[in-house]
């Protein structure tokens, strides 16, 4: 058994390592632009073995995807020690440390996956989700009301869609995207309130104080 495990956790960590050189090589190259060759060429293994670990080049990229929404998941996961304005700016920081050095996987998830493979919306509905339990864990809110429901998906799709555009236009200096994407979340959340007024209780203070979570 302890050989079995021992085994279990080679093929995990070698699992592992390959899927983040797909983060690498997708985040220079295309799909289209990528072999399973090429893959196992900068692997150092033969294309054998790595078709052992994935059936094929569209399954080592629905899966690489999956592991760079994960990896991006907990990289803007809510820091609970700092303070609620803090904690935004430094989710938000951490949004954009991902875009600027993963630029095309980042397009991939949130634009061109799905042509690749139906799979790929499936993962990008489950990453919006996990980041709206962000918020409402830290509004201590189990089942958000329809219109808080609606405007932190409205900000979600902000700050995916400003990061896109973005990777297109790096011109934009990155302090200035971020204070546009924390001002619109402090304005979603303001009208959120007003449309609302039961939201008021739960969200107003924490309005007041700047507090956030990430997208």
């Amino acid at each position: 058994m302890a050989a079995q495990r021992r085994v279990r956790l080679q093929i995990d960590e070698r699992r592992a390592r390959l899927l983040e050189l797909g983060i690498k090589l997708f985040s220079n190259h295309s799909y289209d632009d990528i072999s399973i060759d090429d893959v196992a060429q900068a692997a150092g293994m033969s294309k054998g073995l790595l078709y052992h670990y994935f059936g094929g080049k569209r399954e080592f990229y629905v899966e690489t995807i999956r592991q760079a929404s994960s990896q991006l998941l907990r990289m803007t996961e809510p820091d609970p020690k700092l303070q609620p304005g803090a904690r935004l700016r430094a989710a938000v920081d951490a949004h954009l440390n991902y875009v600027q050095e993963h630029g095309p996987v980042y397009a991939a998830i949130y634009r061109g996956g799905a042509a690749v493979a139906k799979e790929m919306h499936a993962i990008l509905e489950e990453h919006r989700e996990v980041v709206m339990q962000y918020f409402l864990r830290d509004f201590r809110i189990s089942k958000p009301r329809p219109v808080l429901r609606a405007a932190l998906r409205a900000w979600i799709a902000m700050v995916e869609g400003a990061c896109l555009d973005w990777i297109v236009h790096p011109e934009l200096k990155r302090d200035h995207l971020r204070e546009i994407l924390i001002a619109g979340y402090a304005g979603v959340l303001a009208k959120a309130v007003e449309l609302d007024p039961k939201l008021a209780r739960a969200l107003d203070n924490l309005i007041r104080k700047g507090h956030g979570a990430p997208g």
